[in-house]
């Protein structure tokens, strides 16, 4: 079968149907990315144009899941944008350090889980006795399983001090020679959730710092708006708000108060 080509009125419904349920507003400049995601699904289902794909997910909950993963997923890595995490650690060894009830960090789109990963790896090194949990959350639930299997190529380790993956994090044999995770006491402190950060939240509790990092370069204004307000009601007074050096909350918050480009903190009540 030839390759479909995605015409404008077919490109046009898979971008208001990905706005509709996940916010992101595709440019013009995503068509090849959307015809390149997607054409591996027509040939799975030997469909001729994108047009009868389309038809298919209007019918078919399973393939429109299917299809928000292909749309969704972005590239992360190991300790992504490393002043974060180190204005982190600073204040994990300083005022976040006491406390009896345990540390609450949400990473609000975890993508393949090198970010909650990461933080994962912070707290076990910077947090002395405090208990900490984390909750990872995304869209896409492929990305989510991947995420939770949490076991990647040994190159993907190079953004980890050296010392921190000898400590905390194992290498693969056998079938995943090549590869490593993190040792398993540590993966249990993690809790993946499909979240849609586009929707009303559902019940998850209050957190001390949240991260909401390379996701909002993909909404517009007003879906940007609503999905801050929605994760600022789940910040505690004092909490951390981080989003990516590449975004900022200028225009769209004024419940956060910026510490420094791309840091934010909601002010004690």
């Amino acid at each position: 079968m030839n390759a479909a080509s995605l015409s404008n009125r077919e490109f046009q419904q898979f971008r208001d149907m990905i706005y509709e349920i996940a916010g992101i507003a595709m440019s013009d400049a995503k068509r090849q990315l959307v015809a390149g995601r997607l054409s591996k699904r027509l040939r799975h289902y030997d469909l001729s144009s994108f047009g009868d794909y389309f038809q298919l997910l209007m019918k078919d909950k399973d393939e429109l899941q299917t299809a928000v993963d292909l749309l969704t997923t972005n590239e992360t890595y190991f300790f992504r944008e490393p002043k974060h995490f180190e204005f982190l650690q600073q204040r994990l060894q300083d005022e976040l350090r006491s406390g009896s009830q345990p540390l609450r960090i949400w990473s609000a789109a975890c993508s393949s889980g090198e970010e909650p990963y990461t933080l994962a790896l912070l707290l076990a090194d910077s947090l002395g006795t405090r208990p900490w949990e984390i909750l990872a959350s995304d869209i896409s639930t492929r990305i989510l399983d991947k995420a939770r299997a949490g076991i990647y190529p040994l190159e993907g380790a190079t953004g980890i001090p050296r010392e921190v993956l000898h400590r905390h994090c194992l290498q693969g044999t056998g079938q995943h020679a090549g590869m490593f995770t993190l040792e398993p006491a540590l993966k249990r402190r993690i809790s993946f959730r499909q979240i849609n950060l586009n929707n009303a939240l559902p019940e998850v509790g209050v957190f001390d710092v949240i991260f909401l990092r390379n996701v909002m370069i993909y909404f517009d204004q007003p879906t940007k708006r609503q999905v801050v307000q929605r994760l600022c009601a789940r910040l505690r007074p004092g909490g951390y708000f981080f989003v990516s050096h590449s975004e900022s909350l200028n225009g769209i918050s004024d419940e956060l108060q910026a510490l420094r480009p791309s840091i934010y903190r909601k002010p004690h009540a």
